[in-house]
């Protein structure tokens, strides 16, 4: 795309690296391949150490870390094109966004989510600016999506639904979920339902089965929740998910609607919000706060993961993705997986705690009493 725009307009195109030690580590072989390919041989001069148009377009490579004497260069730059931005460092954005200052001068990131932490995945994806619109576009989304391709991809699928070990099928899965899936890279280990989480299809169980439901209650940056599910065999089956996000108290009814059985059975919903529990018993449904004590998420939790299976339905888009991402805290320097739950991911697994109200037991309380004991 940034060959056709500087085939039509004179435009100054810089393309930059964190770290370039020379230009065949830069994104020139290809953009010289698709040149070629376009049959525009004619039109631009290929170089050594840059590109250039007839109508007066250049396109310059660099990087920033190692050539940062060549920043200033951005400054009448129209295009900047950002390659393998997964590495692109903290200081090296503030450094690059406000030099990009020409009127109408674009900024284009190019990169492979690698890790939550990264500075690029952080500022675009997990705490974007306001002005940004996130659509997530993957394989199934390609029309031109190859047979090889897909081999490979439904592969690996196979294996995963083929493992009967527990561990190796969590490892696929996050391989899976990072080639295929466009997911950052992630310690299978930390993943706190890893061993447990199976994507199918099913139909409802037999009737006179006890079904739960559980919600969780949220507005802006995080989503309403309810969560339909129910045990059998010693197994937890997930089947249907309404998340929603700036949905007002007047519209929960609606989305709650959405789910079958929502007015039929009892709701446990999270206790933090008393008047929208009070506003939704009035609407008709059979809703109660469930009950909260010290531990309560970790007693949760661990009652969750003491079911032989998980299975989530493969409608329950929000729900899979949770799975993959709601985890323990991972040590930086040592890689070692901590005691200790990160507070995201986690609304529809919250529901579900909430569904389990009664079932779960406090073996937090007890535990910290047999603590204060010794």
């Amino acid at each position: 795309m940034a060959a056709v725009l500087a085939r039509h307009h004179p435009l100054r195109v810089v393309c930059i690296r964190e770290v370039q030690s020379s230009i065949k580590e830069s994104v020139h072989r290809l953009l010289s391949d698709r040149i070629q390919h376009l049959g525009w041989s004619d039109f631009f001069r290929i170089q050594d150490k840059g590109i250039y148009g007839a109508n007066g377009s250049e396109f310059i490579f660099f990087g920033v870390r190692t050539d940062p004497g060549k920043i200033k260069s951005l400054e009448a730059a129209d295009l900047c094109l950002i390659e393998e931005g997964e590495s692109i460092s903290a200081n090296s954005w503030r450094q690059l966004v406000p030099t990009i200052r020409k009127p109408g001068s674009e900024i284009w990131v190019v990169f492979n989510p690698r890790l939550e932490s990264d500075e690029t995945y952080k500022r675009f994806i997990v705490a974007p600016s306001p002005r940004a619109r996130i659509v997530k576009v993957n394989w199934d989304d390609n029309p031109w999506f190859t047979a090889e391709l897909e081999a490979d991809r439904a592969e690996l699928a196979d294996r995963i639904a083929a493992a009967t070990d527990d561990e190796l099928r969590s490892e696929l899965q996050a391989e899976y979920d990072h080639v295929w899936e466009g997911y950052c890279e992630r310690h299978a280990a930390a993943a706190i339902f890893r061993k447990r989480v199976v994507i199918d299809e099913f139909e409802d169980p037999p009737h006179g089965t006890r079904i739960h439901f559980g919600a969780d209650w949220g507005f802006a940056n995080d989503p309403t929740a309810l969560v339909r599910f129910w045990i059998h065999d010693d197994e937890l089956y997930v089947s249907h998910e309404a998340f929603g996000y700036r949905v007002e108290i007047d519209d929960t009814p609606a989305l709650f609607d959405t789910i079958p059985g929502a007015r039929q059975w009892p709701i446990k919903a999270d206790a933090a919000r008393p008047e929208t529990i009070s506003y939704i018993r009035r609407k008709g449904f059979a809703i109660d706060a469930a009950e909260k004590w010290s531990g309560s998420v970790e007693d949760g939790i661990a009652h969750v993961k003491g079911f032989r299976r998980i299975h989530i339905h493969r409608r329950c888009k929000h729900l899979q993705e949770e799975a993959r991402l709601y985890s323990y805290k991972v040590d930086r320097v040592s890689g070692d997986v901590l005691p200790v739950i990160v507070d995201k991911h986690n609304h529809g697994w919250d529901a579900v705690r909430y569904g389990l109200d009664g079932y779960i037991q406090r073996r937090g309380v007890a535990a910290q009493w047999a603590q204060l004991g010794s």
